[in-house]
C-alpha cells in the first residue's frame, strides 16, 4: 500500500514539475519511435511523449482526487440521512439511488459536464455527482447495523445522547468503510474523466490530459504511430491498478474482518 501511494505521488509530482517542457513543440524532432532520448516517442508537434504523459497523469490524478472526495462526502452525508432520518428520508434517499444507477454513468456525467461548459470544473463537479450512489448503499446499511448493535443501545440506556452516540459509536464504525470506499472511488474517477475528455465533453485540448493525448493519438495509428496512444493507455491502466491495490491493502488492514490476514 505504501510503495502504491508512494508511486501516485510521484506521478502527481512529477507531472505537475514537467507541465511547461510537456507543451514545448520542436517539429524537428516530430513523429520519432521510441528510443533512448524519448523513451515514449514524440508526437506530429515534436513533443516529447514521456513528459505529456506524466503531466496528463497528474491532471487527471488531479481531477479524481477531487471529484472521488466530493463523491465521498456526498455518499456520507446521504447515508446518514437515510439510517438516521426515519423512514420518509431513507425513501427519498433510495430513489435519489435507483434515479442515479439508472442511467449509465457516462451518458450523465457527459450531460452534467456539457451543461456546465466542459472544461476542468465541468467534468470534476460531473465525476463527484454520479459517483455517490454506490457508496451511500454501503454507508447506509453500516450505520444501520450499527444502530441495531449491542453498544448502541446500552449507550443509549446510560442516557448519551444521539450526537454523542454518533461521534463516539457510529463514526468510528463507519469510518474503514467510508475510507476504503474514498479510495476504490479514484480510479472510477479517473477513468471516467478520461473517457469523457476522450470523447471531447472533458477537458480542453490545450490542457495535457490522457483522454487528450489519447484521442489526439486516434488519427496517427493508422500511419503507424502507435506509441502515441500504447504508452499514454499502459500508463493510466498502471495508475488505476495502483489506486487498486491502495484499497484493496487498506481494507486488510483496517476491515475487523480480515485484519488478522
Amino acid at each position: 500500500m505504501v510503495f502504491a501511494v508512494a508511486a501516485l505521488a510521484a506521478v502527481v509530482v512529477s507531472g505537475m514539475l514537467v507541465t511547461d517542457a510537456a507543451m514545448v513543440s520542436d517539429f524537428a524532432q516530430k513523429n520519432l519511435a521510441p528510443s533512448l532520448a524519448h523513451p515514449f516517442g514524440t508526437d506530429w508537434m515534436g513533443r516529447d511523449m514521456l513528459l505529456r504523459t506524466l503531466a496528463g497523469l497528474s491532471t487527471s490524478v488531479l481531477v479524481g482526487l477531487l471529484a472521488a472526495t466530493v463523491s465521498a462526502l456526498i455518499a456520507l452525508v446521504m447515508g446518514a440521512v437515510a439510517a438516521l432520518g426515519g423512514k420518509r428520508a431513507d425513501a427519498v434517499v433510495t430513489w435519489l439511488i435507483d434515479l442515479m444507477m439508472g442511467v449509465p454513468h457516462i451518458v450523465l456525467l457527459i450531460l452534467i459536464s456539457f451543461a456546465l461548459g466542459k472544461g476542468f470544473w465541468g467534468v470534476t463537479i460531473g465525476v463527484a455527482i454520479t459517483h455517490w450512489p454506490s457508496l451511500t448503499r454501503v454507508i447506509r446499511a453500516e450505520i444501520l447495523q450499527c444502530k441495531q448493535s449491542t453498544f448502541v443501545a446500552v449507550a443509549r440506556k446510560l442516557g448519551q445522547n444521539p450526537v454523542r452516540i454518533a461521534t463516539k459509536h457510529m463514526l468510528p464504525y463507519v469510518l474503514p468503510q467510508f475510507l476504503v470506499g474514498l479510495i476504490l472511488l479514484f480510479p472510477h474517477a479517473i477513468l471516467h474523466e478520461a473517457a469523457v475528455t476522450f470523447l471531447g465533453f472533458g477537458l480542453p485540448p490545450e490542457q495535457p490530459a490522457i483522454g487528450v493525448i489519447l484521442s489526439e493519438s486516434m488519427g496517427y495509428l493508422s500511419a503507424g504511430m502507435w506509441w502515441l496512444a500504447v504508452f499514454p493507455g499502459l500508463a493510466l491502466i498502471a495508475t488505476v491498478l495502483l489506486f487498486d491495490v491502495a484499497g484493496s491493502n487498506l481494507r486488510k488492514l483496517i476491515d475487523p474482518h480480515s485484519s488478522q490476514e
